[in-house]
């Protein structure tokens, strides 16, 4: 996908071939990332190489990535475009030894420089060619302190017609180059390898051999078996090259691998045919055994972490030291300065090799025991040629050591303990051995000392923990006293608090119902509204009663809307002024400007608002103020998580006052359930319950921040919808309420008959058929028979084993357009797939206006 803003990158990228492939290219999809986040010192830098008229190129960063103008393009021949954009030892790998190493020298030093007529051989158009190139290297500054990239600016200066004389004089400089290079190089030719050059960096690897004019075979009989022979023989006759990394390889006269970077080129002539393999790399030994050595230390940490002998400890460092070095022998054992004796428990040997168990008298080899005594590192390449060993040299040899490493344990000043790596040969123990012994001699004597003092830890613990054992079986039956006691004090305040005021209201309903009937008796039906009246305002807070349970619980049914909150709060002003009484001076809400919609169940918002309000108003007694404040809200990472939130867009709703205000161990506990500080009777300790739990099941939170004396803030925390606000239409009278089309038909499902009955009375005054079923089964015979259904009601709760989920999702097996509508006393989640409908599926909570189920009805059937 080509980058969107052309116009804005012309005058930077410029113009030419490779320009156009910038604009063109979508750099998301590559390890570079996108344009735009490219640092200007990378844009600035490639727009000077798109502007150079002569061939021009940029490496990036450490991965060198290769970007370039037009005439380097041409120049890179048949790999051009392919090239651009990628790492350059990657796609140059025939030129890459030589580049490489001098970009990355560049980077680090910041020092440029500058090559005339230097030869490479360079694959273009299908072959290897000698090519001939003057370039310069020229470091650039990246954003901050270091160098970011390196510009060449090169001239191709090769002669394709020169003559022989010019030609053997290239290949003079070639050659005097190719002997400067950090990295060995050799030329051989022909089919069996024979050696034409090799620079001095090829012989300090290989050791002092006769190299010209010598197959490699010749020179090298000790790597056969090794691959290379083979790996030769495949690039001279398939004309690919070979390139590879960390390859081990075994020389002569030596104990252990080294390794090297390797490239195999093929060198071709004027006809394209491969004459020779051009050998270049680097010997990579160090700094593979140093990430060896790294990998084998994380064994160790790993392997000891846990054990807890001493003993076992220092076998298991023994063997990792053993098997990386590959010795004959490495042990842990204490020494006796007076005695001169190490006694060793237990040691690594290697195949064939007798352990050094038991009592060894050091001075039976040898006088380094004195270097011991002086606290001194050992180090012996052959206990022949060491002044301290050479007298004892043929026994130290029969005992597999004749090189050795000793480093010692000093603890409080006094020699107590001796790592040794023995091996049987002569060994010139490298820097990166000794530093990697010490290491894991250093890492021992810690794990040692901690399993020690973890040993008498232990000890003084099992003193402790009996001690405290009895101490904590006298605490736990305390504590299963006073959690019996509290259990019971929070049932207690339940079931009176729920008692009580479900009893006032009972008596509310109940009573209006009576006298209805008294006066239908005595003929006086002119009074009838002012009963049913009271009833229905009994009922609805018996309905709202349960709807804080519900929310306490988490359990409550919501319906969440798309919610502009500065208009809810508006709405509710006049409410909220005549709830809290003239005694409370109420602020003008403080709407913020341009808030974010927020999808959430209005009047459960509104339930919670007007809650906060009354709990202000009853933290000032004696008067005072309340704000009512919302805000848009972007918490990061930090303050989320003080918020029990996750990261992102939120709305703030909150409610202040200034009254009393709230001590820090009431705050803590004013969410819990039953909590109140109000008099007995005067609240259940449900509305702040009610709230957090309606805000978490909202996907929000709720906080409150208060000071004693000062007053208190609580906030409503809801993340933002991304949607349009919606305006809800008034719900008709049912008077009014749309009536049905002919032969619409509607199947309630309920096993409560008082509900099927007068879910089905309105039904029919609306002009629909109503068919009844009291459970699942019998709504899904109705529904898998051939009559006319329009809408299914049902109940989420039914008996019979079949609830009102299984029996629409049956349902619309033969009916895949069924319109459905579950009406529930609760919040059946997991029966409701945790509020996740499908298509066509709504849900309306009990109880429910008349007027609300007709309305819904009449929209549900018309959709």
């Amino acid at each position: 996908m080509p980058n969107k803003d052309v116009g804005r990158l012309q005058p930077l990228i410029g113009g030419g071939e490779m320009g156009q492939h910038v604009r063109d290219t979508d750099w998301s999809a590559s390890p570079m990332g996108p344009y735009e986040t490219w640092p200007q010192s990378l844009r600035s830098a490639l727009s000077l190489v798109l502007n150079t008229k002569g061939i021009a190129a940029l490496y990036w960063g450490p991965q060198q990535w290769l970007l370039y103008n037009d005439a380097y393009g041409v120049a890179l021949g048949d790999r051009h475009p392919s090239a651009f954009g990628r790492p350059m030892p990657e796609v140059l790998t025939d030129i890459a030894p030589v580049l490489s190493p001098q970009v990355a020298e560049v980077l680090t030093t910041g020092r440029g420089f500058a090559i005339e007529n230097l030869p490479m051989m360079m694959r273009r158009h299908g072959r290897v060619e000698e090519t001939i190139w003057t370039y310069s290297f020229s470091p650039v500054q990246g954003e901050g302190e270091g160098f970011a990239g390196v510009l060449l600016i090169a001239t191709e200066m090769t002669q394709q017609k020169a003559a022989e004389q010019e030609l053997r004089t290239t290949e003079a400089r070639q050659r005097h180059l190719l002997q400067q290079m950090p990295g060995f190089v050799g030329v051989l030719t022909g089919p069996d390898h024979v050696y034409e050059y090799v620079n001095d960096a090829y012989v300090a690897i290989s050791g002092p051999r006769r190299f010209i004019g010598r197959t490699v075979r010749e020179v090298f009989p000790e790597i056969a078996g090794q691959g290379f022979y083979e790996l030769l023989d495949q690039a001279y006759a398939t004309g690919e090259p070979f390139a590879a990394q960390a390859m081990p390889i075994r020389l002569a006269g030596e104990d252990d691998d080294r390794y090297i970077d390797l490239l195999y080129q093929p060198i071709r002539n004027d006809q394209g045919l491969v004459t020779g393999i051009f050998v270049g790399g680097y010997d990579t030994t160090a700094r593979v055994r140093g990430r060896l050595y790294s990998d084998a230390l994380v064994r160790l940490t790993d392997r000891i972490s846990d054990l807890g002998d001493p003993d076992v400890i220092a076998l298991a460092a023994s063997s990792i030291l053993g098997e990386m070095l590959k010795v004959s022998r490495v042990g842990y054992g204490t020494i006796d300065p007076e005695a001169e004796t190490l006694h060793v428990r237990q040691d690594w040997s290697a195949a064939g090799v007798e352990t050094l168990a038991g009592v060894v008298p050091l001075r039976a080899y040898g006088a380094f025991i004195d270097s011991l005594k002086r606290g001194e590192f050992i180090s012996i390449d052959d206990v022949a040629q060491d002044a301290r060993t050479a007298s004892a040299a043929d026994a130290l040899r029969g005992r597999s050591a004749a090189s050795f490493v000793n480093v010692l344990v000093i603890e409080q000043g006094r020699l107590v303990a001796v790592l040794y790596v023995n091996h049987g040969s002569v060994r010139s123990w490298q820097a990166e051995e000794l530093a990697f012994i010490k290491e894991v001699a250093a890492r021992t004597r810690i794990a040692v000392e901690r399993s020690r003092s973890e040993a008498a830890m232990r000890d003084f613990n099992a003193i402790l923990q009996e001690r405290v054992a009895t101490a904590l079986r006298e605490q736990a039956a305390t504590e299963e006293a006073l959690r019996q006691s509290q259990k019971m004090e929070a049932v207690g305040q339940l079931t009176g608090g729920l008692a009580h005021d479900f009893n006032n209201l009972l008596t509310g309903v109940t009573g209006s119902l009576e006298l209805i009937q008294v006066r239908i008796a005595q003929g006086r039906i002119r009074d009838l509204d002012r009963y049913v009246n009271a009833a229905m305002s009994a009922a609805n807070r018996a309905a709202a009663l349960t709807h804080r349970l519900l929310a306490f619980s988490r359990r409550q049914t919501l319906d969440p809307k798309p919610t502009d909150v500065n208009r809810l709060v508006v709405g509710m002003e006049d409410l909220i002024r005549r709830t809290v009484g003239p005694g409370i001076t109420l602020e003008p809400p403080v709407g913020a400007v341009g808030l974010w919609p927020t999808l959430v169940d209005p009047s459960q918002l509104e339930n919670a608002l007007l809650n906060l309000c009354i709990n202000a108003r009853d933290a000032m007694p004696d008067g005072g103020k309340l704000s009512i404040e919302t805000a848009n809200r972007w918490l990061d990472e930090r303050t989320a998580r003080d918020r029990d939130l996750a990261p992102g867009q939120y709305v703030s709703l909150c409610v202040s006052d200034t009254g009393t205000g709230m001590p820090p161990n009431v705050v803590a506990k004013a969410f819990d359930p039953f909590f109140t500080t109000k008099p007995i009777g005067m609240g259940t300790g449900l509305g702040l319950s009610m709230i957090y739990g309606f805000a978490k099941q909202s996907g929000g939170q709720v906080r409150i921040y208060s000071e004693l004396g000062t007053g208190t803030m609580v906030c409503i925390y809801l993340p933002r919808h991304l949607g349009q606000v919606e305006t809800a239409a008034p719900i008709p009278d049912l008077a009014d309420a749309p009536r049905a089309e002919a032969g619409q038909t509607v199947l309630v499902v309920d096993d409560e008959p008082t509900v099927r009955m007068l879910v089905s009375e309105v039904l029919e005054d609306l002009g629909y058929t109503a068919i009844e079923a009291a459970d699942g089964a019998g709504g899904l015979r109705v529904l898998q028979s051939d009559a006319r259904i329009d809408l299914l009601v049902t109940d989420v709760g039914l008996p019979g084993g079949m609830n009102g989920r299984q029996v629409a999702d049956a349902a619309r097996v033969a009916r895949p357009n069924l319109k459905v509508l579950f009406i529930t006393g609760y919040a059946e989640n997991a029966v409701l797939s945790h509020g996740h409908l499908d298509p066509g599926m709504h849900v309306l909570t009990k109880p429910f206006a008349m007027e609300a189920l007709a309305s819904r009805i009449k929209d549900l059937i018309a959709d």
